[in-house]
């Protein structure tokens, strides 16, 4: 276990990180494809095919889940995804061709370093040449390189987002796994201690201020769309359908609750897609109709994403003059 989301078999994870224009993106390949699910929670979302991963429609399985910086058009980088999936022959069939279908999420960083530079197709396409099923790089890597968190007194008082992962093996074996790109309005909490990891700086630098008591007494910045989001892939070695997958994508954004706050707001557009493999520690596809708890997974699949986002932030570094964590004294 590397505590990481590619400790569920059948994933691997590549990014591409520009950090002299502070954006990137990661890819997260199931080339054997997997069953997807999606959950759409915030109100300013950047997203593709988000529809076709809903049970009433007709393709089961995705191939990548693409996870950019660069706003809307950080969405060009699933182009690159697909060149690579189809060379290598990986797709839904549609006659003598293979169609690779690529679900993708962005988030607004273009505030952060150049933005004119966006990941683009070919960054999509040296993501999947870097993935692999071992550790995942974290913090400035990827979808995370350009995030920042804490903006309830503005971008002068914000600190450093980045991308964490973590995982977690249920009793029966089942693997859970999470990866997220924190870069959000809000301020992230250790829920299991209570403590503020990371919130917007107090001016007279005495540490962190309170972005609900801001709210509360109409002292905040409203959040403003084309600086927030959050968005993270959930995979599981669970076979699901893709109800239960959209089931488990639905149960893991109370990860998100749990760890930033608020979540949701109206100025992020807050997306988490589900994964499930189906597949041994082997590699190969789990036959007969074992039975599935959706509730566990999703119920751990909500803790996993939880701890992915407080890991981003504490292994961000400081960039673009936005300091990370790791170099306030009270952090």
């Amino acid at each position: 276990m590397r505590n990481a989301i590619t400790d569920v078999p059948g994933i691997t994870v590549g990014h591409w990180t520009d950090l002299r224009s502070a954006t990137g993106c990661t890819v997260i390949l199931c080339e054997e494809g997997a069953v997807a699910g999606v959950d759409v929670r915030g109100s300013a979302p950047g997203t593709r095919e988000t529809d076709l991963m809903r049970p009433v429609n007709l393709v089961r399985e995705v191939h990548a889940v693409v996870l950019a910086g660069g706003s809307a058009y950080g969405l060009d980088a699933a182009g690159g995804v697909m060149r690579y999936l189809e060379e290598r022959k990986k797709g839904f069939r549609v006659r003598r061709w293979r169609v690779p279908i690529v679900g993708a999420a962005v988030l607004m960083d273009l505030a952060l370093g150049r933005g004119d530079v966006r990941p683009d197709a070919e960054a999509g396409y040296q993501a999947c040449m870097d993935a692999s099923d071992g550790p995942v790089a974290e913090g400035n890597a990827g979808a995370g390189c350009g995030a920042t968190l804490g903006k309830a007194l503005g971008r002068k008082g914000a600190v450093k987002g980045g991308l964490g992962t973590s995982s977690e093996r249920l009793d029966d074996g089942t693997l859970v796994g999470a990866i997220v790109a924190v870069n959000a309005f809000g301020e992230v909490v250790d829920h299991v201690t209570g403590k503020t990891v990371a919130g917007p700086r107090n001016p007279d630098g005495s540490g962190f201020v309170s972005t609900l008591e801001r709210l509360r007494a109409g002292r905040s910045r409203r959040p403003v769309a084309g600086e927030n989001t959050t968005i993270g892939v959930v995979a599981t070695s669970a076979s699901l359908t893709k109800e239960g997958a959209n089931k488990v994508a639905q149960m893991a954004q109370d990860g998100l609750a749990l760890a930033i706050r608020p979540a949701h707001t109206m100025g992020d557009g807050d997306v988490l897609f589900a994964l499930a493999t189906g597949r041994s520690a082997d590699g190969r596809r789990s036959r007969g109709r074992r039975r599935v708890d959706v509730t566990a997974i999703g119920a751990v699949a909500a803790e996993v994403v939880a701890r992915a986002v407080v890991s981003a932030v504490k292994k961000a570094e400081s960039l673009a003059g936005v300091p990370a964590v790791c170099d306030l004294a009270y952090g």
